[in-house]
C-alpha cells in the first residue's frame, strides 16, 4: 500500500504503519497521474475538516471544497488516462440526506446538501464518472465519525460531563455515526464492492436523547442539556445540518459486502473509548 503525506512527519507515521509514504501534490494534475499510473486501487479519503468553532465560519470549509471537487478529478482523470487503475473509492458524508424525521434513511433517499458541503457531491460525481468510463466507482458515505484520540470525540464527552450535549436540532431527532475502526474496514470491504454509492454508519443510530443520556450515565452525571432551537441558525450552514434527524441505513454495504461495524451503536463505541482511556 502506498500513501501520500504532506509533510515528513507524516510520512514518518505512515512509514511506521506499513505503508509506502510518497510526496505527491493532489492538486497538480501531471504529479497524480504519475503516481497513480502503476496501481490497480485508488482510495481517496483526503479531506479538511475545520475544527472547532471554525467550522461554523463559511470560508474555512473553502479547503475542503477544494479537496472534494479538483482532487477527486485530478484522481479520475489521472486513473483514466492508463489502463492500470479498475477501481476508485471516494470518501463522501451521509448527512447530506434530506431530514427524514424517524423514517430510515437508504442511499435512494433525497440528498440536500448545504453550501459549505456541495463538493460532496462532486466528488461523487467524478466516482460515478469513473464507472461510466467501464470501470468500478464506489462512493462511500460516512456517517459523523468519532473515535478514540479524536479531539471532536472528547469535546463532547468533556461537554456532557459539564452538563452539555453539543449537537443542535431536537433531543428526538436521530443522528448517525461511524466509529473510527468501523470506517476502516468499511474501506477494505469496499475493495470487493460494486460500483455505486454505499452508507458507512452504525448499525441503530438512536435519538439524540438516548444518546446524550446514554453518555451520561457512563460518565456518572446527570443527563445533559440541549442547545436552544433558536441557536441552530447561529451554526451558519452547519448548524442546521447538524440539527437533522437521519436515521440511516448502512443495509446496502452489509449485504452487497459482509461488512459489518465492531461497534453496532455509538454507545458502544463510547463505552470503549472510556475503558481505553478513563481519565
Amino acid at each position: 500500500m502506498t500513501a501520500p503525506g504532506r509533510t515528513a512527519e507524516k510520512r514518518q507515521s505512515l512509514e511506521r504503519q506499513g505503508a509506502r509514504a510518497v510526496e505527491v501534490d493532489l492538486f497538480d494534475p501531471d504529479g497524480v497521474r504519475a503516481a497513480v499510473s502503476e496501481y490497480h486501487v485508488i482510495c481517496n479519503l483526503a479531506t479538511a475538516v475545520p475544527r472547532g468553532a471554525r467550522s461554523f465560519l463559511p470560508w474555512s470549509w473553502l479547503t475542503m471544497a477544494r479537496i472534494r471537487r479538483q482532487v477527486s478529478a485530478n484522481l479520475v482523470n489521472g486513473a483514466l488516462a492508463g489502463s492500470s487503475v479498475q477501481l476508485v473509492i471516494q470518501e463522501s458524508f451521509a448527512p447530506i440526506y434530506a431530514a427524514a424525521g424517524a423514517r430510515w434513511v437508504d442511499e435512494s433517499s433525497p440528498v440536500r446538501p448545504a453550501l459549505y458541503n456541495r463538493s460532496a457531491l462532486a466528488a461523487e460525481r467524478n466516482a460515478d464518472r469513473f464507472a461510466r468510463a467501464g470501470r468500478a466507482g464506489v462512493v462511500l458515505r460516512f456517517g459523523m465519525l468519532y473515535g478514540p484520540g479524536d479531539a471532536m470525540t472528547q469535546q463532547m464527552i468533556d461537554l456532557v460531563r459539564r452538563g452539555w450535549f453539543p449537537l443542535f436540532g431536537s433531543s428526538d431527532g436521530f443522528s448517525s455515526w461511524a466509529h473510527h475502526e468501523d470506517a476502516a474496514t468499511a474501506v477494505l470491504a469496499a475493495l470487493g464492492a460494486q460500483a455505486g454509492v454505499y452508507n458507512v454508519a452504525e448499525d441503530n443510530p438512536v435519538r439524540r436523547r438516548d444518546l446524550a443520556n446514554g453518555i451520561a450515565l457512563l460518565l456518572g452525571v446527570s443527563p445533559p442539556r440541549f442547545p436552544p432551537r433558536w441557536a441552530t441558525p447561529l451554526g451558519g450552514a452547519v448548524g442546521p445540518t447538524l440539527a437533522r434527524s437521519l436515521r440511516i441505513s448502512n443495509r446496502k454495504l452489509r449485504e452487497t459486502t459482509g461488512w459489518a461495524p465492531r461497534y453496532p451503536t455509538t454507545l458502544e463505541g463510547i463505552a470503549d473509548i472510556l475503558r481505553r482511556s478513563p481519565a
